[in-house]
């Protein structure tokens, strides 16, 4: 597994706005659709394109465009959402797949309550969105999931993420071509398994707490 955190004084700025709890709702996803875009521009830094030949008004010329199959998109929902508009912002031609997961809070441990994605993955790129790398049982679900139907280039794109949760995706998914691209890797969880620094609750900072 690859880990890549983008330094950028843009992200530190967006992130810092992100954490404070004074941030209302409406701030909070407009910051975190901007942040996703800025950190969506690193992880497609090795996206596969190939050649193409154009015309100018001057002249003909090669440049590249996306392979096909093109590049699926996937939020682990709920709080993946938000991150979405962000990301097909800059691939506006990707395919978007969905995946429905749930957090048990005593176990920790995460469950797939719904999925829509090709059965097929096989020579997909995979950029799966999920805010916060915690525990790391979610990502980890959802990325093996993925693995399962055929997808052999998973990038991982999350606003946050805690050493537990490297650590555990490190483990987990050892030998796999995974690559974690986050804002900022914090201190550490709490018995509660929040990131601490941390934002709080994703889901619930952007959408409210209803349901």
């Amino acid at each position: 597994m690859r880990l890549q955190i983008v330094d950028h004084p843009l992200v530190a700025h967006k992130l810092t706005t992100l954490r404070d709890a004074r941030t209302d709702s409406p701030t909070f996803r407009r910051l975190a659709d901007e942040l996703v875009t800025l950190l969506a521009y690193e992880a497609t830094r090795d996206v596969r394109v190939e050649e193409v030949g154009i015309r100018t008004p001057v002249t003909e010329t090669t440049g590249v465009q996306l392979s096909r199959p093109r590049p699926l998109v996937v939020p682990i929902i709920r709080a993946g959402l938000g991150m979405l508009e962000g990301m097909v912002r800059l691939l506006p031609t990707a395919e978007v797949g969905f995946l429905g997961m749930i957090r048990d809070e005593e176990t920790l441990q995460a469950s797939t309550y719904a999925n829509r994605m090709p059965d097929d993955l096989s020579g997909r790129q995979v950029y799966v969105l999920d805010p916060m790398l915690a525990t790391g049982g979610t990502l980890v679900a959802g990325i093996k999931e993925l693995i399962r139907r055929g997808a052999d280039d998973v990038t991982a794109l999350c606003l946050l993420a805690a050493p537990e949760g490297v650590e555990v995706m490190e483990r987990e998914l050892a030998g796999t071509p995974v690559t974690v691209v986050t804002a900022s890797v914090d201190e550490r969880l709490d018995e509660q398994g929040f990131i601490v620094p941390g934002l709080g609750d994703a889901g619930d900072r952007m959408y409210g707490t209803a349901g």
